[in-house]
């Protein structure tokens, strides 16, 4: 079961509740980390179903996602698509750089950005924005240096879980499911 906001660092819980902007690498968290192929070099990727609602939960409690990875795929592109994710950067060396460049055309701080990454090229916005986050496949000095580990490992539900961590401690997470016992998604 997903860990509960109640069970976080009061800390921690107050620096949820200021983000606006939810960043995420891909190979490693929206995926499994690991890369298909098939014999004609098609790339092929594997996306967890409750990570793609939990995005669009978020999209609708006004909160925005960037995928930000350092690999190339148009699988990662129609993977965006489909969930209305408009801020997209593939082939991406510098996600610091990247991140803050977004920020600065949004007009968000860096504190009110989320980002789960799970490698040494993540470790920068992890160490910087206002909640670094890793999975449990990371590296122990990834984990060590994230203020949050999730409970799921990537391409299985880690960012599902991340979303609804940002939902309760916002205070949309009850409003959103109500709209689905009601039928007024």
């Amino acid at each position: 079961m997903a860990l509960a906001t109640s069970t976080l660092d009061p800390r921690l819980l107050d620096r949820l509740r200021k983000i606006r902007l939810l960043a995420l690498d891909v190979d490693g968290v929206l995926t499994d980390g690991r890369l298909y192929f098939q014999a004609d070099g098609v790339e092929i990727k594997a996306f967890h179903t409750q990570d793609g609602l939990g995005i669009k939960l978020l999209r609708r409690a006004g909160l925005q996602v960037a995928f930000i990875t350092g690999r190339e795929s148009p699988m990662v592109s129609h993977r965006a698509a489909a969930l209305g994710v408009d801020h997209v950067f593939q082939g991406c060396e510098d996600k610091l750089a990247t991140l803050r460049e977004l920020c600065n055309r949004k007009g968000f701080e860096l504190e009110q950005v989320a980002f789960c990454g799970d490698d040494l090229p993540d470790l920068a916005p992890i160490q910087r924005t206002g909640v670094g986050i890793t999975v449990p496949g990371a590296p122990p000095y990834i984990r060590a240096l994230a203020d949050h580990v999730t409970e799921r490992s990537g391409g299985h539900g880690a960012v599902r879980e991340i979303c609804d961590l940002l939902l309760e401690a916002q205070g949309h997470r009850d409003a959103l499911i109500d709209t689905y016992l009601h039928g007024k998604r």
